[in-house]
């Protein structure tokens, strides 16, 4: 990787340093947010500063008081994070409806880790298509605007959420157009600086991150397409932010040109149609978006959205990264992968614990390149 996206890398690799100097310089608030669905416009117009729970592979033994062993890898060492004082920054913490595992990280999280000085569960419909869905989902952002107004101690003007809203908009818009770049042949953005860029936009100051978009895309145009691209590749799956696992694999003969995760295309894919009601602007956007699993039984919407990503973005090969016991998304495996085959794009399913076995994953990445390379001669 390039120069290119170094800002991008250190603030991923720092992010609670980056946290924390936020505060530090602009007086404001923060707030850990466990899912992508949480409307983070409304936290922004309050004046905090929204920080995305990734995953940084923590020891779990500190979680084993307070969930089973059994829950996913993530919702382990999200919980661990929390107990390890590697959030002690963030005055709140707030989950929309997750699964019923991430559901008691945050339960945990709320009752054990000290700093923690308000919570908020926002519900949401499991089925987002439904026509009560965002009637539902409007009145649930409404009363999480009252609870953060309380939180603050002051109203939070129309005008403030508008602004908001158009400074996410903007960010999503950005990383639309950076990813674009990957449908090109010998793309000139490869999937790992890809995955540094929408990282990042989920803990960053907004206007920061747009403005650190806006440089790097003028540089990339100017970028030559110049790498072997290999075999091009989407992934599919919850949450993933192993960037030596991504590195391995294009290191391989391979290029991600895409990816169907909360910590990538989900977080960002679409951006809020602008109404006449702010809240309905903002909450009608969290319905409509890309669906993960757990918002979208039982008309399974997503097939179609992940199927034509893979086309629109020319991907030869989709590889699911599963973590180990997550239901939601080892419920939906079997019919996406048949969905994803019968439409000409084959897969490799990975389960991966606590981190993903290189080692291994190296061997079964590069069998399969080697399957589809043998497709091609035919």
């Amino acid at each position: 990787m390039s120069g290119l996206f170094d800002q991008f890398r250190t603030w991923y690799e720092k992010r609670h340093d980056y946290a924390r100097d936020w505060k530090a310089r602009t007086g404001g608030s923060v707030a850990a947010t466990m899912c992508t669905y949480v409307p983070e416009e409304v936290l922004i117009a309050a004046g905090m500063l929204p920080v995305r729970v990734l995953g940084a592979h923590e020891p779990q033994n500190v979680t084993e008081p307070h969930i089973f062993g059994m829950y996913c890898p993530f919702s382990r060492d999200s919980l661990a994070q929390g107990l390890l004082g590697r959030f002690d920054y963030a005055e709140g913490v707030t989950l929309s409806h997750s699964c019923i595992q991430y559901r008691q990280t945050f339960n945990s999280w709320k009752l054990h880790v000290p700093t923690v000085k308000w919570d908020y569960y926002l519900p949401m419909p499991n089925e987002v298509q439904s026509k009560f869905a965002k009637t539902l989902h409007r009145a649930e952002v409404a009363k999480f605007r009252t609870f953060i107004e309380g939180v603050i101690g002051r109203a939070i003007p129309d005008a403030d959420l508008r602004e908001a809203v158009e400074v996410v908009n903007e960010n999503r818009r950005l990383l639309r157009q950076l990813f674009d770049y990957r449908k090109e042949t010998n793309p000139r953005v490869t999937g790992v600086e890809a995955l540094y860029a929408s990282l990042t936009s989920q803990f960053t100051d907004k206007r920061e991150h747009n403005a650190e978009l806006k440089r790097v895309l003028a540089e990339v145009a100017k970028r030559p397409n110049d790498r072997d691209e290999g075999i091009r590749f989407m992934t599919i799956g919850s949450e993933n932010d192993d960037v030596a696992f991504m590195a391995m694999i294009e290191s391989v003969g391979a290029t991600i040109v895409i990816d169907d995760q909360c910590s990538g295309t989900r977080y960002f894919w679409n951006e809020a149609r602008i109404q006449d009601d702010v809240i309905a602007t903002i909450a009608d956007r969290y319905c409509e978006r890309p669906a993960c699993p757990t918002k979208d039984y039982p008309v399974h919407t997503r097939y179609d959205h992940v199927l034509k990503l893979a086309q629109d973005y020319n991907a030869r090969g989709a590889i699911f990264l599963q973590q180990k016991f997550c239901d939601p998304h080892e419920g939906d495996f079997p019919d996406l992968k048949e969905h994803l085959e019968a439409n000409g794009i084959p897969t490799l399913f990975l389960e991966f614990d606590l981190t993903n076995p290189i080692g291994p994953f190296r061997i079964r990445v590069e069998a399969f390149l080697e399957t589809l390379r043998e497709e091609e001669l035919f």
